[in-house]
């Protein structure tokens, strides 16, 4: 058996390849041999700052929640998936704080939920960048028959777009503007050419993922072309960028009476938009987080090829090499999304 090489953060600028011991899995967990992992934006937080937002790194953690593999060894329950079975998973365990209410229909929503590879609480979730984890047999999802386990690890960000673009309603017919063409963005205009926009256009600083998401069929506008992102009187406008003048662009790109969506997550804190202008133009700003069950939905759309997501993959780095695929992932001249091959 290979060695259980891992991916673990331990402070900012601290990030290690080791050997993990094998997973002890409770009795209703499967252990599943990872095959493929997105690296995220948080993934990169951790790595770079030891901290994702809010959630600091107090102890050693592994990265990771966009994960496809098999299933090795089923939970001795019976729950989930049989040994052999190829699956993604599913990173949310929604848990309720028991003072704090929130949408029972919105699990992403709980205020005390769990996520793989998240420092919120203490100790640490761990996450799933390794070749060998016993993850909850409930998070494990069947990969359709046909679709490789490298576009199944697309499924968790897939669904965190489909998710923020089905907050803005139907876009079917409509002028979909996406600020920001990084990974999320890009799945962004996947789920909008799925969902029937009549046109997407996606903005960008860096030549790369402009030329992804041309040949995904958006047009496309370098970001720091003010006039044109403010003459496209978009009916829905995702801000995918997480970044102030990403969401000022967002709110002059939107056709008065139309839909912005926040998609990518501000920093924390108070922040300058131009707040009139969505107020006179009677815009309806919609915050978007995580996903709740769409994941399933998304598989699906992955399996049958109605889902495009070709392209958006740029890098295949095996583990051993994760800190140079960590390195390529934040630098978005050169990428879009890489992931890790286990």
């Amino acid at each position: 058996m290979t060695e259980n090489l891992g991916v673990v953060a331990h402070a900012a600028e601290d990030l290690r390849i080791e050997a993990l011991p094998e997973p002890v899995p409770a009795a209703d967990e499967a252990v599943v041999e990872i095959a493929f992992g997105g690296v995220c934006g948080s993934d990169l937080h951790y790595w770079k700052h030891g901290a994702a937002g809010a959630s600091i790194l107090r102890e050693p953690m592994i990265l990771g929640h966009e994960v496809s593999g098999t299933v090795v060894q089923a939970a001795a329950d019976g729950t989930g998936p049989a040994a052999g079975t190829r699956v993604a998973a599913h990173p949310l365990t929604a848990h309720g704080d028991g003072v704090t209410p929130y949408p029972q229909d919105r699990p992403n929503l709980a205020p005390a939920s769990t996520y793989l590879g998240s420092a919120m609480h203490l100790p640490h979730t761990q996450g799933a960048f390794a070749r060998r984890v016993a993850l909850p047999a409930r998070m494990l999802h069947t990969v359709p028959d046909g679709l490789s386990l490298e576009a199944a690890a697309l499924a968790e960000p897939a669904a965190v777009a489909w998710h923020g673009l089905e907050r803005a309603g139907d876009v079917r017919g409509k002028r979909v503007a996406v600020i920001g063409a990084g990974p999320i963005g890009q799945l962004v205009i996947a789920a909008a050419l799925h969902h029937g926009a009549a046109e997407v256009i996606a903005t960008d600083l860096f030549d790369v993922p402009r030329a992804i998401a041309q040949k995904q069929g958006a047009r496309v506008l370098d970001a720091r072309d003010g006039d044109a992102i403010a003459a496209l009187h978009a009916d829905v406008v995702v801000e995918s960028s997480g970044t102030v003048p990403g969401l000022t662009a967002a709110i002059s790109a939107a056709v008065r009476g139309g839909t912005v969506v926040m998609l990518g997550l501000q920093r924390a804190g108070d922040i300058a938009v131009p707040m009139a202008t969505a107020i006179t133009r009677e815009l309806t700003l919609t915050g978007s987080f995580r996903f709740a069950e769409e994941f399933g939905e998304v598989l699906a759309a992955l399996g049958d090829g109605s889902l495009k997501t070709d392209g958006i993959v740029t890098h295949v780095v095996p583990v051993a090499d994760a800190l140079d695929g960590f390195a390529t992932a934040a630098d978005a001249s050169v990428s879009s999304k890489v992931l890790l091959a286990f």
